[in-house]
């Protein structure tokens, strides 16, 4: 598929040969290096990037399995409730064409004619339960609702639930494991199906007439938070990615000695033969990007979350845009503290809320 258009989700059609993929890595190699000699990119060096970030989108793609095939999502609408501030949508989302997507969407009380969309992912954390019912009650310990303040900002927020989780859950973990192997003999992999689903969740929020397609962000703790950095990086519909409590890269990941503590859902076959994180997340740049992690939390060592920040961070400096892009650690475990709120309330405001009509 050629460039994505508006609207569209760039999905690969077929892979490329051995040779290709060779030749367009010593051209990354040369322009990566040419970057880093200079102080701001020329427009034909911005638009050199631009195409090697489009060609490596195609190539993550490809790591993610056999996908369904991109379709216009339908919705039907179950009901409606209201709540303080908001009216609560309760849907039916045809995403996939496999399985129905229950969803959530969020329409505060004031808002702009045309609204700034939010796509809030629910993290894991064991509790296959829970699911989009994150957005209205939070995860206690580690996050607190965004139901509140996604209205208090007018924002048209959309939550789904992922495979396995709150109406899609099948046994708990062995149905998650379950899930994973059936798929795998299937060509599938989980993790490119749950990431599937959430960006058509993206297509189908841009498609409401309440949103403005050109304002879309993503955000997420733990699973949610390596959503939206994965989702950002694939889909350059995302304006704005923040995401807490789940950024590394993978190598000292693996030095950390805690691969155990994700579950199987994380793990895509042959990703580090091609990717490391820090490959994934330059495919955001130059949009906002806000990652809030804990020193003390087991799933981000620190040096790994240095690593990526000390990559991306030059690159939005090139772009002259080194304020959208803030890669920080807290003194914190998993979990989501009041500064990292505050953080995150802020960059809602600049890159997304509109002011009220």
């Amino acid at each position: 598929m050629d460039a994505m258009t508006d609207g569209e989700a760039n999905f690969p059609l077929k892979a490329e040969g051995h040779g290709s993929r060779r030749r367009f890595l010593r051209r990354s190699a040369t322009l990566l290096g040419g970057l880093a000699m200079s102080e701001h990119l020329s427009a034909g060096e911005h638009e050199d990037f631009t195409a090697s970030q489009e060609q490596r989108r195609k190539e993550l793609w490809r790591l993610l399995g056999d996908l369904p095939e991109p379709r216009t999502p339908q919705a039907k609408l179950l009901k409606t409730t209201r709540h303080d501030g908001f009216t609560l949508e309760h849907l039916e989302l045809d995403l996939n064409g496999i399985e129905a997507v229950p969803a959530y969407l969020l329409l505060p009380d004031q808002r702009a004619p045309r609204a700034a969309g939010l796509l809030y992912i629910h993290a894991h954390g064991g509790d296959y339960p829970l699911g989009k019912e994150e957005l209205l009650k939070g995860h206690e310990p580690y996050i607190m609702p965004y139901a509140p303040v996604c209205a208090a900002k007018g924002l048209v927020t959309l939550a789904i639930d992922s495979w396995c989780f709150g109406e899609r859950r099948k046994d708990g973990y062995d149905g998650e494991v379950d899930t994973f192997k059936l798929m795998l003999w299937k060509g599938q992999v989980l993790w490119g199906m749950m990431l599937f689903d959430e960006l058509q969740a993206v297509t189908y929020l841009m498609s409401r007439p309440e949103v403005d397609a050109e304002r879309i962000g993503t955000l997420g703790l733990s699973m949610g938070a390596t959503k939206s950095w994965w989702l950002a990086a694939l889909d350059p519909r995302v304006k704005l990615c923040v995401d807490l409590c789940c950024l590394t890269e993978y190598q000292e990941f693996i030095k950390s000695g805690h691969l155990r503590n994700h579950s199987i859902y994380y793990y895509v076959p042959g990703l580090l033969k091609h990717f490391q994180a820090q490959e994934i997340n330059e495919l955001i740049v130059p949009r906002p990007h806000l990652s809030l992690n804990g020193r003390q939390d087991w799933l981000t060592p620190p040096a790994g979350v240095e690593r990526i920040r000390d990559h991306v961070l030059p690159l939005y400096a090139q772009y002259g845009r080194k304020d959208d892009c803030r890669i920080e650690l807290f003194d914190c475990g998993h979990l989501e503290i009041p500064a990292m709120r505050r953080l995150v309330s802020e960059w809602l405001d600049r890159y997304l809320a509109s002011p009220h009509p």
